[in-house]
């Protein structure tokens, strides 16, 4: 019988190899995507900036609504950073196999670096984007307080919801190719259904608990709560917490099924 330690090194290869892959694909679509921009990182930057300036017009100028919390562009910053993230990597996972599907049947390197590659670089652009988070809260004077320290928690619970709803989605497309279509009409749903524009805390309270269910709140909550710790409400970060790590053991299920299938339809 062979022992832990005569495998041990053979998993570390194997778990080295594989981050060493994801790694190279993931700086490679960051360098075709800034290549072919003479603007480059600053498109990142500049298109939830342009967003939370037309939001922070509107309801702070325009209508004055009391929605969120003052510093308004802080708030809003605050979820829309990360909603960007999450949006561009389900989006871009319905391409994931369509769009080199030479190099995904002809590799050897496991399928589901396809799918996470695209959830790495998009999360490298969010963390890339942070400097403008900090910049704004720093020029409108926005209060910090210890419970900032759950930003990184906030990023491991996104990036684990992201990646489960992405390996669902990668290889549905694949069969189901109107699905494409589909997932961006129930990401622009979910952007109004998502406490963005708007806090939990501003919700009735009947619709609060329900909101909890999307596991997004938990984790924009927890992204706000260095800035307004108000937000911060645990019941939504463990509904977050449960759901996202309940999507990507359901991903990894979905992927795993439909594996030997996708690759003889793509």
């Amino acid at each position: 019988m062979t022992s832990y330690a005569e495998t041990h090194p053979l998993q570390r290869t194997w778990w080295s190899r594989y981050r060493h892959s994801l790694w190279l694909l993931t700086t490679r679509d960051l360098k075709v995507r800034y290549s072919t921009s003479a603007l480059g990182y600053v498109w990142s930057v500049l298109d939830p900036l342009v967003m939370a300036g037309i939001y922070w017009f509107v309801f702070t100028q325009v209508f004055q609504k009391p929605v969120g919390t003052e510093p308004y562009i802080v708030f809003l910053l605050s979820a829309l950073l990360p909603w960007m993230w999450f949006n561009g990597a389900v989006s871009d996972s319905t391409r994931a196999f369509l769009k080199d599907a030479k190099l995904v049947r002809s590799t050897m390197i496991p399928r589901t670096i396809w799918v996470n590659r695209l959830v790495l670089s998009k999360g490298i652009e969010f963390v890339f984007a942070l400097p403008v988070l900090a910049l704004f809260a720093i020029f409108a004077g926005a209060s910090v307080s210890w419970q900032l320290v759950y930003f990184p928690l906030a990023i491991v619970l996104q990036a684990v919801l992201t990646a489960g709803v992405a390996l669902i989605v990668a290889p549905l497309v694949v069969f189901f190719r109107d699905l494409e279509r589909a997932v961006k009409l129930v990401l622009r749903f979910l952007f109004y259904a998502s406490p963005i524009i708007y806090g939990a805390t501003d919700l009735p309270e009947g619709m609060q608990f329900w909101a909890a269910f999307n596991p997004l709140t938990g984790i924009f909550s927890l992204y706000r709560a260095g800035f307004f710790p108000d937000q911060l409400i645990l019941f939504e970060v463990v509904v977050s917490a449960a759901m996202s790590v309940l999507l990507l053991v359901i991903g990894l299920w979905v992927f795993r099924s439909s594996e030997r299938q996708v690759l003889k339809e793509i």
